[in-house]
């Protein structure tokens, strides 16, 4: 028979082994229990609430103005990762139970991924969700490589309850905002506005060449005269100093106008009379003094 004292001493070490056995137990219980709240449940749901309701620290429309004013602060052009950091690793996590979360990704790794995402043409191609062009709205990149406009991937997210890229199914993403599309869309208006303006101005010098220069071709020639004429309109002749068209000086009078080639109108018999002074063998326009051609109107 063993001493008393020793029969003590192994009733207290069987107890204290019980002990830690247990109070193992309950930890690893109480760690999975707070991963299980923290990353399966809802961020705000509470296991202690017997109606299981949600508790909400603001109210939603204060949470809106603060959205807005965090958004309104930062600038246009800088590239953020959306959402919040990740949490800090829970109990089981540190213990080793539940493997720990990836961490993220730093500005070398979305270097790489732009460039992949560059390579790719992924800006340069419509949105996969609404297939529409980006243009100047919110794009956003996934550590994927693959683009979206922000709010199709904000409803593509909503609606399927889980967070997985639309293109590739790949789970647990992050999104960074960009701007690549937009300075795109700027360059292609750019130079948009800059070809309309060259065109604009080739059309500008092409009209007034063809209105102050006189073609070779003698049809094109004598559209240009007419041209003149018409703008110029009818007054007076140059030689009696009447006028060329009236109710005075109408067909049947015999007062008919003739066209020179120079643009220049005159009387018929005006120019016949001229013509029948003039001294050397071919008569001169009397205003411009250059040969012509005439034709009667």
């Amino acid at each position: 028979m063993l001493p008393s004292n020793h029969t003590d001493c192994a009733g207290r070490m069987a107890r204290r082994k019980d002990c830690d056995v247990s109070s193992k137990l309950v930890i690893t219980s109480v760690a999975l229990q707070d991963h299980i709240r923290r990353n399966l449940l809802e961020p705000e749901f509470l296991l202690s609430d017997p109606l299981l309701k949600y508790r909400s620290k603001t109210p939603s429309r204060q949470r809106g103005k603060q959205k807005d004013v965090q958004r309104a602060e930062l600038p246009e052009e800088r590239e953020y990762v959306l959402g919040p950091p990740p949490p800090p690793p829970t109990l089981a996590q540190r213990m080793g139970l539940v493997a720990p979360p990836a961490g993220r990704l730093s500005e070398d790794q979305w270097t790489r991924v732009k460039t992949r995402s560059l390579q790719q043409r992924e800006s340069e191609q419509p949105c996969s969700i609404c297939r529409e062009a980006f243009c100047l709205q919110p794009q956003v990149l996934q550590s994927c490589s693959h683009v979206f406009h922000k709010a199709c991937l904000q409803a593509f997210e909503k609606f399927s309850g889980r967070k997985c890229c639309p293109m590739c199914r790949r789970e647990q993403y992050e999104t960074r905002v960009i701007h690549d599309a937009a300075r795109l869309f700027r360059n292609q208006c750019a130079a948009r506005i800059q070809a309309f303006w060259r065109g604009y101005i080739a059309r500008k010098w092409y009209r007034n060449i063809r209105r102050n220069v006189c073609p070779k071709d003698k049809r094109l020639r004598r559209k240009f005269y007419a041209a003149k004429v018409t703008q110029r309109g009818t007054g007076d002749c140059a030689i009696c100093l009447t006028g060329l068209c009236g109710p005075d000086f109408s067909l049947h009078q015999g007062r008919r106008s003739v066209m020179l080639s120079c643009s220049h109108i005159f009387h018929q018999r005006c120019l016949d009379a001229f013509e029948s002074f003039a001294v050397a063998g071919r008569a001169t326009c009397p205003l411009c003094r250059s040969t012509y051609y005439k034709k009667l109107i």
